[in-house]
């Protein structure tokens, strides 16, 4: 199994995706779109894993390699690749299958529950009925067509969809460990003074240690469907 990520800011990287891949025998390499948009071929890898990031799908104006990257996504996703979003990586997601992302009607950052939203589709990854995941956001997405609607939250509604066995976003974070929390307070603190549903530093570094766990182990699940879906 082949890994392939893309990566848009230093800050915000793998987390626990990086050793389940290992210890799943993957074979990982990324793209570092802050240093360079090269892409990998299709054929070079079975997950693509598109990870975070401040910017929005809409800057292209500001980051000229949004558009290539969203065609790149479109063509994984349409070659039968199994594809993983996390919060921007959800949105790019949707944007390349031609759902519209927007600024959501508040922002999300800190630790703040999820449900799952109940449906039949056999074979969509069963989110638990309820669970506290790691959120930082301030915009959203429609669902693309053809997607199931996996979660919600009280401060945003589509955050998790899937399209077919083999591609899911995740708007919110289930990726993080605490050094990972650590870092993107460090960078993105100014965010924590602005409205929204939004909880303050002490609060966000305080989650005790089940909480990454309960996370990275909802993380490990959603890798292994993928990979699955795969072989």
């Amino acid at each position: 199994m082949r890994a392939h990520y893309l990566q848009h800011v230093p800050f915000e990287g793998l987390g626990c995706i990086e050793p389940w891949l290992q210890s799943a025998g993957c074979a990982v390499t990324g793209t570092r779109l802050y240093e360079s948009a090269t892409f990998p071929g299709l054929d070079d890898f079975h997950l693509l894993i598109v990870m975070g990031g401040p910017m929005s799908v809409n800057d292209e104006a500001d980051y000229p390699w949004l558009a290539a990257e969203k065609r790149f996504i479109g063509e994984a996703v349409r070659a039968g690749k199994s594809v993983l979003g996390v919060c921007l990586g959800a949105q790019f997601i949707a944007s390349a299958m031609g759902a519209p992302v927007y600024p959501n009607h508040t922002r999300e950052i800190g630790w703040f529950p999820i449900e799952a939203v109940p449906h039949s589709e056999p074979g969509a990854f069963p989110f638990p009925a309820a669970s506290i995941a790691f959120h930082w956001h301030g915009e959203t997405f429609d669902l693309p067509p053809g997607a199931i609607h996996l979660a919600r939250s009280a401060a945003c509604e589509n955050q998790a969809f899937q399209l077919g066995p083999c591609v899911i976003g995740l708007q919110f974070h289930l990726e993080t460990t605490p050094a990972s929390a650590r870092t993107i307070v460090e960078h993105c603190r100014a965010e924590l003074e602005l409205p929204g549903a939004v909880q303050t530093e002490t609060e966000i570094l305080s989650a005790p240690p089940e909480r990454y766990h309960a996370v990275n182990r909802l993380m490990g699940d959603i890798l292994a469907l993928l990979c699955a879906a795969q072989s």
